[in-house]
């Protein structure tokens, strides 16, 4: 073989190189496809603020019971203060069945919601989480405590936690979810478009900025 071509093929190879480089960075960086904005948010989904210009939508799947949905709750809670009515912030339900109480917590939250109080059993259990959550035993009856701290009506509540509607209504979250490529918790979406990054202050904050600034 000669210099020349050696030289050539050497050239050649450190091209090929250099390209599937740039092939796998582009793709390391491609943000996930558009949602379905019907499934994203339903005219039902629970709204813990709304922005009047409608310019940006968080939308967060979660377990009550998942350690990361834990994590990520008080940097939530801080985007949520800094923010206020400039997003719009939607929870949805997402239940991982290997966590004994997720669906019984997500039963509680939206028996709640029934009554209006949504966002003070969404906070309850998640500043509540170490002591019910990851047990072998049901929680309901710490959840009924809960609802009695919230001055809920006890018969509708108990009622509404066991009834079809509720259970359908927590499936039809998770059934969105999971035609949404959601495969864990928390799963958050930016206008649309699945967050890939881990879900931090910062993380998140940066995100909204952008799409705030676009």
């Amino acid at each position: 073989m000669s210099t020349n071509l050696k030289v050539t093929l050497g050239i050649v190879a450190a091209a090929l190189v250099a390209l599937i480089g740039i092939v796998v960075t582009n793709q390391g960086n491609t943000p996930a496809p558009a949602a379905a904005s019907e499934m994203l948010v339903r005219a039902g989904s629970h709204r813990l603020s709304t922005a009047a210009d409608g310019k940006v939508t968080v939308v967060e799947f979660l377990d009550f019971e998942c350690e990361s949905c834990l994590a990520a709750y008080p940097g939530v809670e801080k985007l949520r203060a800094e923010y206020g009515d400039r997003i719009t912030y939607v929870v949805r339900y997402f239940p991982i069945p290997s966590h004994p109480n997720a669906y019984d917590a997500a039963h509680a939250v939206e028996a709640a919601a029934r009554q209006g109080k949504f966002e003070p059993m969404y906070r309850k259990l998640f500043d509540t989480a170490t002591a019910w959550g990851h047990q072998r035993e049901p929680q309901v009856a710490v959840f009924e405590g809960y609802a009695q701290q919230l001055g809920l009506d006890m018969t509708r509540f108990k009622a509404d936690v066991n009834s079809a509607e509720v259970a359908d209504r927590v499936k039809a979250d998770a059934a969105d979810g999971e035609a949404l490529g959601v495969q864990g918790t928390p799963t958050f979406f930016i206008n649309g478009t699945q967050f890939t990054g881990r879900p931090t202050y910062d993380n998140l904050k940066t995100a909204i900025d952008t799409s705030l600034a676009s």
